[in-house]
């Protein structure tokens, strides 16, 4: 199967790369086309020999999506609907990624969000990619992935310029105080995992909305020290609300993911958060 990868030079596009054959690829990127216009869609692909695409082209800065409401929902709702027109028109299989902050996390909640959960988004970041995958569901009824997953890391560094265990071992090792929020709850996800299971959904010809995400679940804080733990780091981490972090974009409390329907698919959950983040240790080369 030869898959067209819109936003390749991220962190998950470039982990897909990892994963498969150069002759199974084409990776695109934002010189290459404007997910916002509709032509530049489709004069970019109509010429391309592929069987899918995986859109993962999107506007990530939640407190940028809240400065700028317009630019969050014209690529990450306008840019979905755009992709999934021409993905339509060829006849090919689209994935779209969305996220865990589509879901409010009400007060109290444990239960962690399967598929049929209803969207409750708190933010512009959640509340576009929300209207994205409205609208790719409207396009393609049958032929749509929409994959929701949360709090990603991996050994491809985000185009932040950070993930989240890298920036707490630069700090740790720096000898900087940390202090991490232990009021919001969710489920750190391995890149690496990520593709390799999108992948395996594919294979098993899935469709429709699934969760996929490591299983289990922790806080910001949580997750801090369990990776601070395994560098062998002593480092205090001091835990926080939320409120001592003032944002822009209102952050979900609770937003663990699980996933109702992989079983259908003839799959087993992903490992737990704790074995995705030691496997991590070892492929950055922080553990043996």
């Amino acid at each position: 199967m030869k898959f067209v990868i819109i936003g390749a030079k991220g962190q998950v596009g470039q982990e897909f790369a990892k994963h498969l054959p150069p002759d199974q690829l084409i990776g695109l990127d934002i010189e290459d086309l404007d997910i916002r216009d509709q032509d530049s869609v489709r004069s970019t692909l109509a010429p391309l020999e592929f069987d899918a695409i995986i859109n993962l082209a999107a506007f990530h800065d939640v407190n940028g999506c809240e400065e700028d409401p317009a630019a969050a929902f014209a690529a990450n709702a306008t840019g979905a609907f755009n992709v999934a027109t021409v993905a339509g028109e060829m006849g090919k299989k689209l994935a779209f990624f969305s996220s865990d902050y589509v879901f409010g996390g009400e007060t109290g909640r444990a239960q962690p969000y399967t598929e049929s959960d209803a969207a409750a988004p708190l933010s512009i970041y959640g509340a576009s990619k929300a209207a994205g995958e409205q609208l790719v569901r409207a396009v393609l009824p049958t032929d749509h992935l929409i994959i929701r997953s949360s709090s990603l890391y991996g050994c491809v560094t985000s185009k932040k310029g950070w993930t989240f265990p890298e920036l707490m071992l630069q700090k740790a090792r720096a000898g900087d105080n940390l202090r991490v929020v232990a009021d919001q709850m969710m489920a750190p996800t391995y890149a690496c995992d990520l593709a390799c299971r999108v992948l395996e959904l594919f294979e098993k010809g899935a469709s429709g909305t699934v969760h996929v995400a490591n299983s289990g679940a922790c806080s910001w804080h949580e997750f801090a020290c369990a990776t601070l733990e395994l560098a062998g780091l002593g480092t205090d981490v001091q835990p926080v609300c939320s409120d001592e972090f003032p944002a822009k974009a209102r952050r979900p409390a609770f937003s663990v993911l699980a996933s109702a329907r992989i079983h259908e698919f003839g799959l087993e959950p992903l490992r737990p958060w704790q074995d995705a983040l030691k496997a991590y240790m070892i492929e950055k080369g922080e553990i043996a």
